[in-house]
Order: C-alpha cells, then sequence, then structure tokens
C-alpha cells in the first residue's frame, strides 16, 4: 500500500484519519505521517491500517503496469 493509495482509499470511504486511527489501532500522526510521506511506518502498522481498510470494502489494486489503485467492492445483493 502506498501513500497515495491510503488517502485513496480514506476518501472512497469518506474516512477522517481519526476514523482510519479508531478502526487500524494506528496513532493519527502515524497515519498523517504516512500519507504526506514524511516517514514510512513499520510492516505490521502497514498491515494494521491495510486490514482497517479492507474490512471497510477498499479493495487494493497492484501496479500491472496500469498503475496501482483502489476501488470498493462490490456489494451482493
Amino acid at each position: 500500500m502506498t501513500p497515495p493509495q491510503c488517502r485513496a482509499a480514506r476518501a472512497l470511504l469518506n474516512w477522517s484519519q481519526s476514523q482510519l486511527e479508531d478502526a487500524s489501532k494506528v496513532a493519527k500522526k502515524t497515519i498523517a505521517d504516512f500519507e504526506r510521506e514524511a516517514r514510512a511506518p513499520y510492516p505490521r502498522t502497514l498491515s494494521a491500517i491495510r486490514i482497517a481498510l479492507e474490512a471497510a470494502g477498499v479493495e487494493f489494486i497492484a501496479e500491472n503496469g496500469g498503475g496501482a489503485g483502489v476501488r470498493l467492492r462490490k456489494v451482493k445483493c
């Protein structure tokens, strides 16, 4: 997960950094520093952020020549 993917995922969910903090149990300052590319968190911290976003319905799209991205999972009726 890249910083732009994290920002985009929060935008898709309409989540603030505080809401991501609550969902991931990662400090808001750590999230803010990561998103502005001021520092790279530990792998376990990135994992906690990613797990929280995925649990909320975000899918991460790998770099495949078209650029890494995010989208919301399709809801099955």
